[in-house]
């Protein structure tokens, strides 16, 4: 087996293992956000596996509990540490969906990062395997989610690292809903003044928010063309398409930031999930009976994985 064939088939495997185990968990723990599991499964086992140049991790592989606020006698935990050493030649990861912590979770655990056993600290109290991922929850670095102020922190970094000489990439896993927030275009366009083609943004593209469609909340027309009239090299991608997220990746974008629009679908792998239209961002069961069918979606999908 070539190379080029070896890494896809990898990055494939890890993307199904990803669905397969944030499946058993929502099916284990009564409900759970599996659309979000479905719609970045690609695009986190890519990056892992392929798109960040990582070092090992550095982080325990069941995670501490959470021991308070910094201060004195309390060190400062930083979740990145699942990310590997910060060197002036390696990636940083910059997670913005904070309730995509899931799936970062089990990214962590299909890649070796994380144990398994860590999974059952997932929303407990005094757990640092947070619900909403913090700056001290595995795999995230920054306290962020829907006010998208995660995006404007890597930009710091990206400026950073270049005036440094560091010669590695800042990687942002973002999802679209964040492009509501004026921070967000405050940012973009920060990034462009600056020329910082060192910061690589990953968009999940679902078109799905808490309250449904977004379309139906605040429609937020073309991105594409937004984010290039900003300044950025921004491409709309089939979100589940690991070779195309690694043609932009590889891509010179001449002073540009890159935006890969990962345009996903959040019931891939689970078509069951399409019953739960036009909400779909939380899964709750409304009867034993739907529980039992997705169950059975469950065991099928354990079959072929």
């Amino acid at each position: 087996m070539n190379a080029e064939i070896e890494w896809t088939e990898q990055v494939k495997k890890v993307a199904a293992n990803i669905r397969l185990r944030g499946f058993r968990y929502v099916m284990q723990n009564n409900g759970g956000y599996l659309s979000q599991i479905c719609s970045s499964a690609e695009m986190l086992a890519y990056l892992y596996c392929r798109g960040m140049n990582l070092g090992p991790s550095t982080a325990p592989m069941i995670p501490e509990p959470f021991k308070g606020v910094p201060g004195e006698g309390r060190p400062y935990v930083s979740g990145a540490d699942y990310n590997g050493p910060k060197g002036p030649t390696l990636d940083r990861f910059i997670f913005s969906p904070a309730h995509y912590a899931l799936p970062l979770y089990v990214a962590l655990i299909e890649v070796g990062r994380m144990a398994p056993e860590g999974l059952a600290e997932f929303n407990q109290d005094g757990s640092t395997v947070e619900l909403i991922s913090a700056e001290h929850s595995p795999g995230a670095e920054v306290t962020s989610g829907s006010l998208a102020q995660a995006l404007s922190v890597a930009g710091g970094i990206a400026l950073a690292r270049r005036m440094k000489g560091d010669t590695g990439n800042v990687w942002v896993m973002m999802s679209d809903g964040e492009f509501q927030e004026g921070q967000t275009w405050e940012a973009v366009q920060a990034l462009a003044n600056y020329k910082l083609d060192n910061i690589k943004v990953i968009v999940d593209v679902n078109e799905q928010q808490c309250d449904g469609p977004m379309e139906s909340v605040m429609a937020i027309g073309s991105l594409e063309d937004k984010l290039n009239a900003f300044g950025a090299h921004a491409v709309d991608v089939d979100g589940h398409d690991i070779e195309a997220f690694d043609r932009l990746a590889q891509t010179d974008t001449k002073g540009k930031p890159l935006f890969i629009l990962a345009r996903t679908n959040p019931t891939k792998g689970v078509e069951l999930m399409e019953t739960k239209r036009p909400t779909l961002h939380y899964l709750r069961f409304s009867s034993a009976d739907e529980k039992a069918s997705f169950q059975k979606a469950y065991d099928a999908m354990a079959q072929e994985v």
